[in-house]
C-alpha cells in the first residue's frame, strides 16, 4: 500500500456541506414542528433529536470497528484527499489489489466515511443545540448555557480522538478513549434533556441514590473494559463459557493492560502473546458478573419505588440484553449483530442511570420546571 499523508486537509469544506447536509434534514423537521412551541419545548426537542442521532452515530461506530473498516481510509479527515471514495476510487484499488483482505477496500471506505459524514452533522446539531442555548440566555438569566458549551467541546475532543484513531493506526488506547467519549456524549445529552422536561425530581432512598451512583461507576470501569477487549480484539480469546480454555482461572499475563502501545505489541515492541489477550477477556468477564449483579439488585429495587417501576424495568431488560448478546459473542464466534447490540446495550444503560441520577435528586427546590416557566 502506498503511502499517504495522514493529515490532508483539502476536503474539509466539502465535509463540512456534508455535514451541514446531514443535519438539514433534522434540523427542518425540528423547526417546522416546533415553529409555535415555546423556547424550553424547542431546546428539549433539539436535545432529543440530537440523543437519537448520536446514539445511531455510536451504533455505527461500533459497527465500523467490528467490521475493521476503521482505516477503510487511512487519512483524515477524507479519503485519500477526497471529500468520498468516488474520488480515491483509483487509490482504494490498487490498496484493495495489493491487499484484497486488508484494511482498504471500497466497502470498508465506504462505511468509514459514511461514518464521517454522521459524525460531521451530529456535530452541526450539538453546534446549534449551544447556539440557540446562547441566544436564550439574552432573554432570560434562568438559561443555563454551560452543559450546551461542555457538550460542544466535548464532542470536538471526541472528533480529534477519531482523527487519531486514523492517524495512529487503531491504536488501543486511543480507539478505547474514542468510545468512551461517544458514550460520554450521550450521557451528556440525556442530562441535557432532563433539565428541559420540567417534569421535577422524584425521591429517592440515600441508600438507593448511592447504589445508583455505584452501579453508574461500575458500568463505566466495565464499558472500559469492553472496548479494551474490542479495541485488542480479545472477544474470541476464551472460546468457551463458563471457563477460558477449559479453566476456571485460565494463566494470566497483565503485558495485556499496558496502556500506552501499539495494536498487538507490548510497550517494548514485542509481539503481544495470546495468554495476554485471554487474560484481557477473562477480567472483563469477572468484572462483568459484579456489575450485572449491582444493575440486576438497582434494578429490582427501582420497581418497588413508587414512579420508578419503568426505569427499574429497562435496567433489568437492558441487563439481560447484555448477558445474552455477551454470551453469543462468545459461543456464537462474535457474530456481527451480538457485537453491535452488546455496545448499544452498554449505551442504553448509560442513558437510563443518567436519566435516573438527573431525576433522583433529593433538592426539589431548583426544579427544571423554571426554566419553562420562565421562558414563556
Amino acid at each position: 500500500m502506498t503511502e499517504v499523508d495522514l493529515y490532508n486537509l483539502a476536503p474539509v469544506f466539502q465535509l463540512m456541506a456534508v455535514g451541514l447536509a446531514v443535519a438539514a434534514l433534522p434540523l427542518a423537521w425540528w423547526f417546522w414542528r416546533q415553529r409555535k412551541a415555546t423556547p424550553a419545548s424547542r431546546l428539549k426537542a433539539l436535545t432529543l433529536i440530537t440523543l437519537f442521532l448520536t446514539f445511531d452515530l455510536v451504533l455505527f461506530g461500533a459497527f465500523t470497528r467490528l467490521t475493521d473498516s476503521g482505516l477503510g481510509c487511512p487519512d483524515w479527515p477524507g479519503c485519500y484527499g477526497s471529500a468520498t471514495p468516488i474520488g480515491a476510487k483509483v487509490e482504494i484499488t490498487a490498496a484493495q489489489t495489493a491487499m484484497p483482505t486488508g484494511p482498504v477496500t471500497h466497502g470498508k471506505a465506504w462505511i468509514e466515511m459514511v461514518h464521517r459524514y454522521l459524525a460531521t452533522g451530529v456535530g452541526v446539531l450539538i453546534l446549534t443545540l449551544a447556539a440557540m442555548t446562547w441566544w436564550l440566555r439574552r432573554q432570560s438569566r434562568e438559561v443555563r448555557p454551560w452543559l450546551p458549551t461542555l457538550t460542544l467541546v466535548w464532542v470536538c475532543m471526541q472528533g480529534a480522538f477519531g482523527a487519531l484513531t486514523v492517524t495512529m493506526k487503531l491504536f488501543p488506547a486511543i480507539v478505547t478513549l474514542h468510545l468512551m467519549f461517544g458514550i460520554g456524549l450521550l450521557a451528556l445529552l440525556m442530562a441535557q434533556a432532563v433539565r428541559y422536561d420540567g417534569a421535577g425530581t422524584r425521591p429517592l432512598p440515600l441508600a438507593l441514590r448511592l447504589g445508583l451512583w455505584a452501579g453508574f461507576a461500575l458500568l463505566w470501569f466495565q464499558i472500559a473494559l469492553g472496548g479494551w477487549v474490542s479495541t485488542n480484539y480479545a472477544v474470541l480469546a476464551c472460546p468457551d463459557f463458563p471457563t477460558c480454555h477449559g479453566q476456571w482461572v485460565p494463566e494470566m499475563n497483565w503485558q495485556g493492560f499496558s496502556v500506552w502501545r501499539e495494536l498487538g505489541y507490548t510497550p517494548e515492541g514485542q509481539l503481544l502473546p495470546f495468554t495476554a489477550l485471554s487474560s484481557i477477556h477473562f477480567v472483563h468477564r469477572s468484572a462483568a458478573w459484579l456489575v450485572l449483579g449491582v444493575l440486576v439488585w438497582l434494578g429490582w429495587r427501582l420497581r418497588q419505588q413508587p414512579g420508578w417501576v419503568v426505569v427499574g424495568q429497562w435496567l433489568l431488560g437492558l441487563s439481560a440484553l447484555q448477558f445474552i448478546t455477551g454470551l453469543s459473542n462468545v459461543v456464537l464466534g462474535w457474530p456481527l449483530l451480538a457485537a453491535v447490540m452488546h455496545t448499544g446495550g452498554a449505551a442504553a444503560m448509560v442513558l437510563t442511570l443518567t436519566w435516573a441520577l438527573s431525576m433522583g435528586r433529593a433538592d426539589n427546590s431548583r426544579s427544571p420546571s423554571l426554566l419553562k416557566k420562565s421562558l414563556t
